[in-house]
């Protein structure tokens, strides 16, 4: 298929969000809030009704989402996802049209909805985030982007509405997503660690706030550490980050790392948790529901 000329525009673009789970909706509301037009979609549509309400276009089909957007941003769970939303949008695609891919699939998916994308005649941006759900609802997620820097000036307020800072990794699709399991990497090491501490105090009878305070305002503290803390102290775990989402991401990591010869003994020891953790009926709550994989036995479903 002959390449389609890249058209450089400065207007607002209109924006197709395909996917509008926890951190599709919260990037189409930051969308809506900077005055960007929005055509939601999701293959559950009731996920998606709610935006109607703050001025998204609702669609019942990806064709419509699509019919007309200037970007089209995909947030779903991974490539397959990804891969058949644009299958089903394929009839309302029109060269030219920017897709803004930041759902996280890792490197070999991304090589492959590149190629769908080429096929359809739409500018492929490797574009995954970093952040969660309260980032995502207020416009301030790190994205890490890579592909042709000659739409930068069209992508730009779409950048811009759904994060505090962009990131322009490379030219080419998949360098933006081999970044992205690496920061992964730190954020699911550091997800078990927590974890993990919160373990060792309950199973030595340490009260695990003290742990906290002591850790509070010195150089190893975070507000990570005390916000997942929190959550699981409180009982809280409403997901930002779902458990079994932390899963995928996971194993994306180490099937990259295998593929390059590394080893992460942390990793494969967070990817045993998650599941455990995940049979244990978890995996719709946030990621540090792995506490609950290091409990003893008698505790663990508490």
């Amino acid at each position: 298929m002959t390449s389609t000329p890249v058209h450089v525009t400065r207007k607002r673009p209109t924006v197709a969000v395909l996917g509008t789970g926890i951190m599709g909706s919260g990037m189409a509301r930051s969308l809506l809030r900077a005055g960007l037009g929005v055509r939601a979609w999701n293959r559950t549509q009731s996920k998606a009704t709610p935006l109607a309400a703050e001025g998204a276009t609702v669609t019942e089909t990806a064709e419509e989402a699509v019919r007309g957007a200037d970007v089209i941003v995909t947030m779903l769970n991974d490539g397959l996802s990804v891969a058949a939303a644009l299958t089903a949008a394929a009839s309302g695609v029109h060269g030219g049209q920017i897709l803004l891919q930041s759902s996280t699939v890792g490197p070999d998916a991304t090589a492959d909805l590149a190629q769908r994308a080429a096929d359809l005649g739409l500018v492929y941006l490797d574009a995954p985030v970093a952040g969660t759900k309260q980032p995502a609802e207020q416009g301030a997620l790190t994205v890490f982007v890579s592909g042709p820097s000659a739409v930068r000036p069209s992508v730009e307020p779409v950048l811009d509405a759904i994060g505090q800072r962009t990131v322009w990794v490379g030219e080419a699709p998949g360098e933006a997503s081999r970044l992205k399991l690496v920061v992964n990497t730190w954020v699911i090491n550091m997800v078990g660690s927590i974890a993990e501490c919160l373990n060792l105090a309950e199973g030595l009878g340490v009260d695990p706030q003290s742990f906290l305070d002591v850790m509070k305002g010195g150089p190893l503290d975070s507000a990570y550490l005390q916000g997942k803390s929190a959550a699981v102290l409180s009982g809280d775990l409403t997901p930002s980050f779902a458990l079994s989402t932390a899963l995928k991401d996971t194993r994306l990591i180490l099937e990259a790392a295998g593929r390059s010869g590394v080893t992460l003994d942390l990793v494969a020891a967070s990817a045993d948790r998650f599941e455990r953790a995940e049979a244990a009926g978890h995996g719709g709550e946030d990621m540090i529901a792995t506490y609950y994989a290091g409990r003893p036995a008698e505790k663990a479903g508490d």
